[in-house]
């Protein structure tokens, strides 16, 4: 959610089923007024693919530069949860590159067709883009899922081995590994896993500090930024559909944002 610079009013945003704290605006298109009915259409929205499902995710050729790959995996990520496309500050602190690196290789692949970049404002996907972020986000999603529920890893674990195993699996073992864990719709953290038509179910789901106390919550995703915060959030016994009370939960402030919450 993205907090406002106006002043807090006597009406708090009501979004998705949840009464959101004073200044956090809602951005899914059911947005209203605390105490409008809740919305009709459930806790899942389907994003199309980006060509209307017409092109298999699995069938994307995709660019045979690692770092196109993950510059363009990043804008994905980075969107995904917030306002679309990346700021070239965030891609530099999620790559671990710098800004100058950053600019020089997003003006790349601009030249490319693969986004679309002006100066001073958010990296966006094209619809090409898009169509390789989302073959890239499947593969390393469902890695991580795999290396979960299969090998026995931590969900803290995951990230780093999927990171370098997405560049190079096979999309065949990919199907495979697909099929042996039963087509998921999400990983171990709770973020969506592209479907091979393209299309993504993305809970209207909420950060547990933009929700207002008291209220009975889902979990639905963990952010998997940071291992750290993962383990402390397993240590408190939290973990995907786990039900809480917004405000009850003993975690750190860094923690407690990287819970995302649907209405219980």
């Amino acid at each position: 959610m993205v907090t406002t610079n106006e002043p807090a009013t006597a009406q708090q945003q009501f979004c998705a089923g949840l009464t959101l704290a004073p200044g956090v605006r809602c951005e899914h298109p059911d947005a209203g007024v605390a105490g409008a009915l809740a919305p009709s259409g459930g806790d899942v929205a389907a994003e199309a693919g980006a060509d209307g499902g017409s092109l298999r995710v699995d069938d994307v050729e995709l660019p045979t530069s690692n770092v196109t790959q993950d510059y363009l995996k990043a804008i994905y990520n980075i969107g995904e949860w917030g306002p679309d496309g990346a700021s070239t500050s965030e891609l530099a602190a999620r790559l671990g590159v710098g800004a100058p690196t950053v600019s020089e290789n997003v003006q790349r692949l601009a030249g490319a067709g693969l986004v679309h970049y002006k100066p001073y404002r958010r990296v966006r996907l094209t619809v090409q883009g898009r169509r390789v972020a989302l073959a890239m986000v499947r593969r390393h999603r469902l890695m991580e899922t795999y290396l979960a529920l299969q090998l026995g890893y931590g969900w803290d674990e995951v990230h780093d081995d999927a990171e370098q195993l997405e560049h190079s699996v096979s999309d065949r073992l990919l199907g495979r590994m697909d099929d042996v864990l039963g087509h998921p719709a999400r990983d171990p953290h709770g973020d969506p896993i592209p479907q091979p038509d393209g299309t993504v179910a993305l809970p209207r789901a909420h950060r547990l500090d933009d929700v207002t106390p008291g209220q009975p919550v889902r979990i639905a995703r963990i952010s998997d930024a940071e291992p750290e915060l993962l383990r402390e959030i397993s240590e408190a016994d939290l973990d995907l559909d786990t039900e809480i009370e917004a405000g009850a939960v003993d975690l750190s402030t860094e923690a407690t944002a990287a819970i995302w919450v649907t209405r219980a």
